[in-house]
């Protein structure tokens, strides 16, 4: 078993090797880092963006926002750091905030943010750029919108928040801003035990895609941090660019509405 991995519904299930074969060599080990295992390297593809090879591989994303001492002592907004992980238990990436002082602490969720996600050559493959802009529904002309890059300099797609009085809607587009996926919340986004569900779509809204998962992390940590996990699926043959826009959706979404505010409390709907 993977610890945390049924939290989000997912299952590995353990491969066997029928009798009378012999196990293949393993060409690519897991890397151990600083007592961090980090996921193999895989080989570079063509027409792939260098460092989303390693989402060619996987289905599945854990992130895990790491929990800061000091924010949690003093209230002083510190730049989000996460780890992005396989179903293995394995980083991916490594995901870190890089916005200054003042605009973290006097915006706060609201901020424009970059988003760097490192791979663990330490090699920066995805940058997120996040403007300024309004997320009520009270202010439709000005919504949220975030840029995903890979490598860095290089849009390969975006997050555009949609209109809806209830309900919380995103648009997936490509670099030629089509439309390529829906991504639709719930009309509350804050709960009690359990788990907060977006639910990627077709273009058309008829058909299951995928889905970001906000996990419930327990009282304590709910009540005291602002620090979050979340699962991300997605088809095994997307487009791996569409991936990484999915990723950037998950950290839009997490800004959005499991930020903690000046007054510790989170929003609750894309009224609020």
């Amino acid at each position: 078993g993977v610890a945390g991995g049924g939290s989000y519904g997912f299952q590995v299930q353990a491969m066997g090797v029928p009798a009378g074969f012999d196990v293949p060599p393993v060409q690519n080990q897991p890397i151990v880092k600083e007592g961090t295992i980090w996921m193999p390297v895989p080989p570079p593809l063509p027409n792939c963006p260098p460092g989303l090879e390693y989402l060619t591989q996987i289905d599945q994303i854990l992130i895990h926002q790491q929990i800061e001492l000091l924010e949690i002592l003093t209230g002083f907004e510190t730049n989000n750091k996460y780890e992005i992980k396989n179903t293995l238990g394995q980083r991916v990436y490594f995901a870190i905030e890089d916005t200054d002082c003042c605009t973290r602490n006097c915006c706060g969720p609201s901020r424009p943010f970059t988003l760097r996600i490192i791979d663990n050559l330490g090699h920066e493959v995805i940058t997120l750029q996040r403007p300024l802009r309004c997320s009520s529904c009270c202010f439709p002309c000005c919504l949220q919108e975030l840029e995903v890059q890979a490598p860095p300099g290089t849009p390969v797609g975006y997050v555009v928040q949609n209109w809806h009085a209830c309900l919380p809607k995103f648009t997936i587009q490509n670099e030629q801003r089509m439309d390529i996926l829906k991504i639709i919340g719930p009309c509350v986004t804050c709960s009690c035990c359990e788990d907060i569900h977006f639910e990627v779509k077709s273009v058309d809204e008829t058909s299951n895609v995928g889905r970001i998962s906000k996990q419930w992390t327990g009282f304590l940590k709910e009540a005291f941090t602002d620090a979050d996990n979340f699962g991300i699926t997605f088809p095994m043959d997307l487009d791996v660019k569409m991936k990484a826009v999915m990723i950037g959706a998950c950290f839009l979404i997490d800004f959005m509405f499991f930020e903690h505010a000046a007054d510790n409390k989170q929003r609750t709907g894309v009224w609020h």
